[in-house]
């Protein structure tokens, strides 16, 4: 095990794969965003009832993605539950005429997911993602929060993990090893929803798998979020590019405006999936 790697013994030890979370048949209403859609849920739904399968929360860096990569598209298929996790995509919701009840960014899902299941046993998670040291960090505060080992384990993989079959490997190992029965990865938009697809059936211990993105940094407290008012009226991205410019700079300048027209195409009923050659929207 290198250095970057912590397994946490303990209550993680002797978890049961035949042992469910307790999940439930659960059926959201989707809202057509592009080529992709959202569930039109609460947050209260979601950390209540939605404890067994892969969830998606989506924002605008990912929903360019899946304009671009079609390897990205059809993993997002695969997905149980996908949230509106961007401010500026609650706001098209209603644009195109179709609104969701409210934004479910994985920040705040993930503080009330941990909190809602502090007392369950059954609830481990292994963190896989970040830099190296970050998600130590963020599982001694999380931990610290909840009173036990909630999170029995993390691991920084280097950046190109997914070009290394060994590393893919050693990623799994570490996985299962922990005994987690939640997995949370932040390895990047497009990569983490990829590499959960790919490799889920290699987790048997797992029932709840969750690509949360930046959660790892924020629970570290290594990146602050702005007030509230700022996300409430759509300029986190602004706050974001003002902190780490270099960082930021062609996400939000270059890569997430051209979203603007292709939802203005969507509500005159002009836009095309350009991985379908039928049809708006996503299939499923």
């Amino acid at each position: 095990m290198t250095s970057n790697a912590n397994i946490v013994t303990g209550e993680a030890e002797g978890v049961s794969p035949e042992v469910p979370l307790g999940a439930i048949d659960v059926s959201y209403p989707k809202v057509p965003l592009l080529n992709v859609f959202v569930h039109d849920v609460t947050m209260d739904q979601v950390v209540e009832d939605f404890t067994e399968g892969m969830m998606l929360t989506l924002h605008v860096d990912m929903i360019m993605k899946l304009q671009q990569d079609r390897e990205f598209y059809e993993a997002f298929k695969e997905f149980d539950v996908i949230t509106c996790d961007s401010q500026i995509l609650y706001f098209a919701t209603k644009f195109l005429g179709t609104p969701v009840q409210e934004r479910v960014s994985g920040s705040d899902y993930f503080p009330k997911f941990y909190m809602h299941h502090k007392d369950n046993p059954d609830v481990t998670v292994f963190m896989c993602g970040g830099q190296d040291g970050i998600a130590e960090i963020a599982a001694k505060n999380i931990n610290a929060k909840v009173g036990r080992e909630f999170i029995v384990g993390t691991y920084a993989p280097p950046f190109d993990f997914d070009k290394s079959d060994d590393e893919i490997e050693k990623m799994i190992e570490l996985i299962n090893a922990s005994g987690a029965t939640v997995l949370l990865v932040g390895l990047g938009g497009g990569r983490q929803e990829k590499f959960l697809v790919k490799y889920r059936d290699r987790f048997p211990n797992v029932r709840l798998f969750l690509p949360l993105g930046g959660t790892i940094d924020y629970e570290a407290g290594t990146f602050q979020r702005p007030p509230g008012w700022i996300t409430e009226w759509g300029f986190e991205w602004l706050y974001r590019l003002l902190k780490e410019p270099k960082q930021r700079w062609h996400r939000y300048v270059v890569h997430e405006p051209p979203v603007l027209p292709l939802l203005a195409a969507q509500k005159m009923g002009r836009y095309k999936n350009p991985f379908a050659e039928t049809g708006p929207a996503a299939d499923g």
